[in-house]
């Protein structure tokens, strides 16, 4: 587990400073989205669009995917994606946080679990607004040195904001996803979702995303700035509860997941062979 620090509870609006390599045209950031009546749910067409519907598939954008990461390469690239997406939302001012299976991997030590093929953060939703209105389908260019060969490259994500960003509503499920931190070379990403106080007069204080992750204002806030895969990251305050309620207590004790054990001297996954009793660690889509 990584050092954390405190940071000061967020105010409502976001003073930032903007830097953009390039923009692409706004076709309709949707900001004002209907609200669809939860009890009659209107058909909607999925936003976003992976090559199959398959476990692996269904972790490259459609757009951008030539082709499978291999297992040697996949991390390095999810590494890249992940550095210039927290270094990039630094310089915009943007409070975003880990969440999930990247959260975990920052519990193990602080770097992505290997068997991992995408990311997840987290924003509020106030921020998901900002981030529809003012950077909605913009290009990034980032540095990054080739880990194989030492070359340094520049290379260049797009982030993607789901025109439902705005629906209050789950609707049919197909656009739980808010927005994405693309990899425009290979069509891997970062999903990014919004939390949202959604029903505060009977549940003030309850946080959750359209795919009915829970959380409370104390679990979230102050959130704590720490540090994955070599770079500044935020991290909710009550860390451990939002695993455990998650993924139960074992995935904090647990040493062996996925075809992986945790190797205590080094403080890292390593591949194993196959074991048909290794319990899976991560649900479906996550």
């Amino acid at each position: 587990m990584k050092p954390v620090t405190l940071l000061p509870l967020p105010a409502l609006v976001l003073t930032v400073g903007l830097f953009v390599t390039s923009v692409l045209s706004h076709p309709g950031n949707n900001i004002h989205a209907t609200r669809p009546n939860p009890a009659f749910p209107p058909e909607e067409d999925k936003y976003f669009q992976e090559p199959g519907a398959t476990e692996i598939l269904g972790h490259y954008d459609a757009r951008y995917y030539h082709g499978l990461v291999p297992y040697a390469e996949h991390r390095a690239v999810l590494r890249h994606l992940i550095r210039s997406y927290l270094t990039v939302t630094k310089e915009l001012g943007i409070e975003t946080w880990l969440a999930h299976g990247t959260l975990l991997g920052w519990w193990w030590n602080g770097r992505i679990m290997p068997w991992d093929y995408d990311l997840d953060v987290q924003v509020s939703h106030q921020t998901l607004y900002y981030l529809a209105a003012n950077h909605n389908r913009t290009m990034h260019e980032y540095s990054v040195v080739d880990e194989a060969t030492g070359d340094e490259q520049t290379k260049t994500y797009l982030l993607d904001i789901n025109p439902h960003h705005g629906d209050m509503g789950r609707a049919q499920g197909q656009n739980v996803i808010d927005g994405r931190w693309i990899d425009t070379s290979n069509g891997m990403f970062i999903d990014i979702t919004g939390l949202a106080e959604r029903d505060p007069k009977h549940s003030p204080g309850v946080w959750s995303c359209k795919n009915f992750h829970r959380y409370r204002t104390r679990d979230l806030y102050p959130m704590r700035l720490t540090e994955f895969e070599g770079v500044e990251a935020t991290i909710p305050y009550n860390f451990e509860s939002v695993l455990i309620s998650e993924y139960g207590r074992k995935s904090l004790i647990m040493t062996q997941w996925e075809g992986h054990r945790w190797d205590a001297d080094y403080k890292e996954w390593v591949r194993i062979e196959a074991d048909d009793h290794a319990e899976p660690l991560m649900r479906p889509g996550w």
